[in-house]
């Protein structure tokens, strides 16, 4: 097994066709680029124990983002580690390894889920599974830019579209899966029809002579359930969401089509251009910012250049990923209330399945015109558009908030799309900056250490999202309750406003319970709720920006030797 998956058994012979590397690249980057649609999982996963609603015991929204920040953190530590190893021992053992971790993350994630461990959760999946998307994402991109150096922005995109696309194809697979597993939970009738009892902030009923703790489904809750149901109650733990199972089947169908992947990988022999290819000469490489020399991975490191383009990377990444995490949350709160026959859990999803269509297409596109452009033009653009497209969004959020019209969210969803394919050609360009920066030697390697700025980003973006999501939930509830009459909050939810950390904690209280008992004209604060964050990452965009105009090439004292060269062979 050991000599089947040596970088020596993969080097092509005379003849091969290069274009078949791009299926390999792309059946693993398809794979593991379902990360981008962990946001699916979230709404099952929130409701574990509730099934069609939060129950006291379930996880927090925020808790279960974090396990995405996990596995994109163990990304980019996966991918700083691999990329050397990724040079010594070639992509193929590199796939088959990404294979077993991602394939097992999700198995284990699933044993989390069942047993209703966290840490589980988070080791499998976010430990183990992050490994393997790192592991996954270095493995073809320093190969394809070997077989593709006329055209290293193509080359790089056409690998990491995959990345970017692979929620297109998981999201889907992911909502199947979830309701073919899915069982409705009890249902106990009206809360007319049942006598609750409220303890600690919990709601209760009578069952047999024993108090069984219950879920109430309000008429503002029902578009947010896994499977749309009456509003009622519902018994607590006697379902299944069906996230478990889904975990189970998703690890075994990535691990098959990674293995198969991974074995397809061939290397070009020392040497190998492409037939009628001569590299540019030295006054077009100059003007493009392109390198004819080389530059070895540590040396990279005591570079400006490479800590500049971590800036770009990470906080480009940081932008858009926090978003990521929350987008199927995030479109059901902005508009879910203030469009409801048109934004439902089915129009959620769907705006996934399109961030992913927008992020795949992007990284073709802008990374293939960054190849006429130049790699620090296209982020010129990148930056400066990204700056107003954030800036807006606040905005949109405000004025459906008091004029629920569609076009509000037709330019929401158009806003998004974009930045997002924004997002995804930043992350297609940024192996191809490398190359003309540091030249392709070791630009797996390089590419791999850069990638720690994912990392990074993956602990900014969602803490970001997701703690100023938290404050101002917290004082939009606080305002509401303020002008809620306090005999008509006691009668709602069976305990006064003096206890109500108790009850927002067991997830009694919630905005949208709030909402059925505010005074009439009251304004439904949900859609204001990402406001903050939005000009935050604006800022991001902008100190990017600044690093990427001061790129320069790199001094001629890191430049590899010819006998240097020679000797790395």
């Amino acid at each position: 097994m050991s000599g089947l998956l040596s970088k020596q058994q993969i080097i092509a012979k005379p003849g091969f066709n290069r274009w078949l590397i791009v299926p390999a690249a792309l059946g693993i980057h398809l794979c593991i680029g379902s990360v981008y649609a962990w946001s699916i999982f979230n709404p099952a996963l929130i409701k574990h124990i509730g099934v069609v609603s939060g129950a006291a015991d379930d996880w927090s929204l925020k808790s279960v983002v974090w396990i995405f920040t996990v596995a994109i953190v163990f990304l980019g530590l996966a991918a700083a580690i691999g990329g050397r190893w990724l040079e010594q021992v070639g992509p193929r053992k590199v796939g088959v390894v990404s294979a077993c971790c991602w394939g097992g993350g999700f198995i284990l994630g699933g044993v989390g889920i069942i047993s209703h461990q966290l840490w589980l959760l988070y080791l499998g999946y976010g430990v183990l599974g992050g490994c393997g998307l790192g592991l996954g994402y270095v493995s073809p991109v320093g190969t394809l830019i070997r077989w593709f150096p006329d055209r290293r922005g193509m080359a790089t995109g056409m690998a990491i579209m995959g990345f970017g696309g692979g929620a297109m194809i998981g999201a889907p697979l992911k909502e199947f899966f979830i309701k073919f597993y899915y069982q409705a939970p009890e249902y106990l009738g009206m809360v007319a029809d049942v006598e609750l009892i409220t303890k600690a902030g919990r709601r209760f009923v009578e069952v047999g002579g024993e108090l069984q703790e219950v879920v109430v489904v309000g008429a503002n809750e029902i578009a947010k359930m896994v499977v749309p149901g009456p509003e009622g109650v519902y018994l607590v733990s006697t379902g299944s969401v069906g996230v478990a199972q889904t975990f189970f089947t998703m690890g075994v169908i990535y691990f098959v089509i990674m293995m198969i992947a991974a074995f397809s990988y061939r290397l070009p022999a020392e040497g190998w251009r492409p037939a009628g290819w001569t590299p540019p000469d030295e006054t077009h490489a100059q003007k493009k910012m392109m390198t004819q020399n080389h530059v070895d991975i540590d040396q990279a490191l005591k570079t400006r250049q490479f800590y500049q383009l971590w800036i770009v990377l990470c906080f480009n990444v940081t932008a858009g990923i926090g978003v990521l995490g929350v987008a199927k949350t995030m479109m059901t709160e902005i508009f879910g209330t203030t469009l409801p026959g048109i934004v439902d859990g089915a129009f959620a999803a769907t705006y996934v399945i399109m961030i992913s269509v927008f992020n795949m297409v992007g990284r073709f596109i802008w990374a293939s015109a960054s190849d006429y452009m130049g790699r620090r033009n296209t982020y010129w653009i990148f930056f400066a558009l990204g700056i107003l497209l954030y800036c807006s969004i606040p905005y949109t959020a405000q004025q459906v908030s008091v004029n629920p019209a569609v076009v509000w969210l037709v330019y929401f969803y158009a806003a998004t799309m974009i930045i997002f394919t924004m997002y995804g050609g930043g992350f297609a360009t940024i192996p191809a900056y490398l190359a003309d920066i540091f030249g392709t030697k070791y630009v797996g390697g390089i590419h791999g250490r850069l990638l720690t700025a994912w990392s990074t980003a993956g602990v900014l973006g969602p803490w970001a999202i997701t703690s100023l999501r938290e404050s101002a939930v917290t004082r939009a509830i606080d305002d509401l309750v303020a002008k809620t009459d306090p005999a008509v909050f006691k009668a709602t939810f069976g305990a006064g406003v003096d206890q109500l950390s108790a009850l927002v904690q067991a997830k009694t209280v919630t905005i949208a319970k709030l909402m059925e008992i505010a005074p009439a004209g009251s304004v439904d604060p949900t859609t204001n709720l990402y406001n903050t964050t939005m000009y935050l990452m604006a800022l991001l965009l902008a100190i990017a920006l600044v690093s990427n105009a001061f790129m320069r090439p790199v001094d001629a004292r890191h430049h590899m030797s010819e006998e240097e060269l020679k000797n790395a062979g």
